[in-house]
């Protein structure tokens, strides 16, 4: 039965990582509710059912648009498989019902902010406006103790970045800041310094990754998915990584 739920979990995942897109791709460009049909970027043709199927599709077309040829970009294979695999996650390592439901919005808003933030360089308002509401709904019903460090977390996260901002010239973004105040209220104070400490090793592996990748050259990374990585992990594992950190002195 277990088996069961987790598989439904993997496939949930795989058609919200398609939805999410979307999401990532049209937010920005205020096309969200764009009656207009999916359609290949390069050639504009309409995209037909068997071109959506999530993950699917990319492989049976050999990662091309089977009218123009042109490759698809692996963006869209890579968000759907991370979106199921993060949801049957949250299935697997999360007991709590209000908890795995954090789980899921989590990987929806990384797969959301990963898609705009690496295609675009920003994180859409619209997107922050739609999650902050459920983690404040999630901290009434689940508040900090006491509840006003989730308030101190949120002011907290905000100042972090607009010093980091200040301090660099414009090393990151508003965007950026704005989305660290929306983690730093579900995670609280203090957690929210730990979140800044993991999104920088998160953000320094994804950098190294990418260096190797391009052959080294020096790509710009978004911060954005980092962050949300990080919050992720302190959300669920903070008390523990502090716990062993500590107890290396003790």
């Amino acid at each position: 039965m277990e088996h069961n739920v987790v598989f439904f979990f993997f496939i949930t995942g795989l058609v919200f990582g398609s939805f999410y897109n979307v999401v990532g791709l049209r937010v920005p460009h205020g096309k969200m509710f764009s009656s207009s049909r999916s359609a290949c970027p390069s050639c504009h043709n309409i995209l037909s059912w068997k071109e959506l199927v999530p993950l699917l599709s990319f492989f049976y077309q050999k990662g091309k648009c089977k009218h123009c040829g042109k490759a698809i970009s692996p963006l869209y294979p890579i968000i759907e498989l991370f979106t199921a695999v993060g949801f049957a996650f949250c299935c697997l390592f999360i007991n709590s019902p209000l908890e795995i439901g954090i789980g899921l919005l989590l990987v929806s808003m990384l797969a959301i902010v990963f898609v705009s933030d690496h295609t675009y360089m920003i994180i859409p308002n619209q997107v922050l406006l739609f999650f902050l509401p459920l983690f404040i709904i999630y901290r009434i019903i689940v508040p900090t103790n006491p509840w006003w460090l989730s308030v101190l977390g949120g002011i907290a996260g905000f100042g972090l970045i607009a010093i980091i901002i200040l301090l660099s010239k414009g090393g990151m973004g508003a965007g950026d800041m704005k989305l660290f105040s929306v983690i730093g209220y579900l995670v609280g104070f203090p957690h929210v310094f730990l979140t800044l400490f993991v999104a920088t090793i998160y953000g320094l592996v994804f950098f190294l990754l990418q260096k190797l990748l391009h052959k080294g050259e020096s790509p710009l990374i978004p911060f954005g998915p980092s962050i949300i990585l990080a919050g992720g992990t302190v959300f669920f594992y903070g008390s523990t990584l502090l716990d062993w950190y500590f107890s290396l002195y003790y």
